[in-house]
């Protein structure tokens, strides 16, 4: 069946029940940030009637809720920022229904069916435009331990992107070569944030001169600043820094509102879910359904090519990349 008429059948089994889904509240934990996914959940309840409370907070410490939680956790649906918070928690997720799988191309799911990719990024390096020109701007992350930029780079170690990136450089460079690049460049003096946006605002206020974030903050950046003075650089394909990821979200296994919980990740995958990345939302995700071509001005998806490695692995690593950047000074 082809993806477009899986959509179809997914709106229907949707609207289908809207009243015979039970009544309570589908609880949700976010690690998406509320100021890019809350009209996500809105939309939702518009077309389902079903009530969401969700709560927010860093996609990494909300897998760790879960994992203590346990059975007893609240949550119906975790959605997450990265593959690996969603990975880290997959013993705890129920397999999801084949026809939402088969929505997105097995790279942006879990081998085994626990997560399914709901919108994809690519890590940039986004660059001050006024004190650099593109061809200036590092084609790969290695590059940025030159004494150049010394303390001229900036990045969120806190942050769940960028632990996936350093997951993706330990599983594509190797171990050592990660930690020799996470010492060169704590000793070319790191700017270090506790989010993306704060980054990309350092960028624009002329701070800093490079950071390492996800496509799409500049979009948000821009929403308050439009004049800003920063533009994205596309690394070169294979480079580790060009990782391309996804958001994502998995079911509880535990969950007594699991129905109503798939339905929420089908309207993600629906056409109005994924169009919203495309003509609502600030921040410019690329939709990871076919048929639907991201946002005017970004290179297609297909054209990205970051590290080859298994995003499903993700969650497995998870452990041993915070391991790395507790021993190398990056998190306490």
């Amino acid at each position: 069946m082809k993806a477009t008429t899986l959509v179809i059948a997914l709106l229907a089994a949707v609207a289908a029940g809207c009243g015979s889904g039970s009544n309570d509240t589908l609880t949700v934990y976010s690690g998406r940030e509320e100021e890019l996914v809350a009209p996500l959940f809105e939309k939702f309840t518009d077309a389902t009637g079903i009530d969401v409370e969700v709560r927010y907070g860093d996609s990494a410490e909300l897998a760790a809720t879960i994992a203590e939680e346990g059975e007893h956790s609240p949550a119906d649906l975790f959605f997450a920022q990265d593959p690996g918070s969603l990975g880290s928690v997959e013993s705890q997720l129920a397999e999801l229904p084949a026809s939402t799988l088969e929505l997105v191309e097995a790279q942006f799911r879990d081998a085994d069916g626990r997560w399914v990719g709901t919108s994809g990024r690519s890590r940039v390096i986004a660059y001050d435009t006024e004190a650099l020109t593109e061809d200036e701007v590092p084609d790969s992350v290695l590059d940025l331990t030159d004494p150049t930029w010394k303390g001229k780079v900036g990045v969120a170690p806190t942050n769940a992107s960028f632990q996936a990136f350093v997951t993706a450089m330990r599983l594509s460079a190797g171990e050592d070569a990660t930690r020799q690049w996470l010492v060169d460049m704590k000793a070319n003096q790191v700017r270090e944030y506790e989010k993306n946006t704060p980054i990309v605002e350092a960028v624009a206020a002329g701070e800093i001169e490079l950071g390492l974030v996800n496509h799409y903050y500049l979009y948000l950046v821009r929403q308050e600043q439009p004049d800003a003075t920063v533009e994205n650089h596309f690394l070169r394909s294979g480079d580790p820094g060009a990782l391309v990821s996804a958001a994502g979200a998995g079911v509880l296994a535990s969950s007594d509102q699991a129905e109503d919980a798939e339905r929420f990740v089908a309207f993600l995958l629906s056409d109005e879910g994924q169009r919203f990345y495309v003509d609502e939302a600030e921040e410019a995700e690329y939709p990871l359904v076919e048929g639907i071509e991201a946002k005017a001005g970004l290179p297609p998806l297909a054209d990205l090519h970051g590290p080859d490695v298994d995003l499903s692995r993700f969650g497995a690593e998870h452990e041993a990349t915070i391991e790395l950047l507790r021993e190398t000074g990056y998190l306490t």
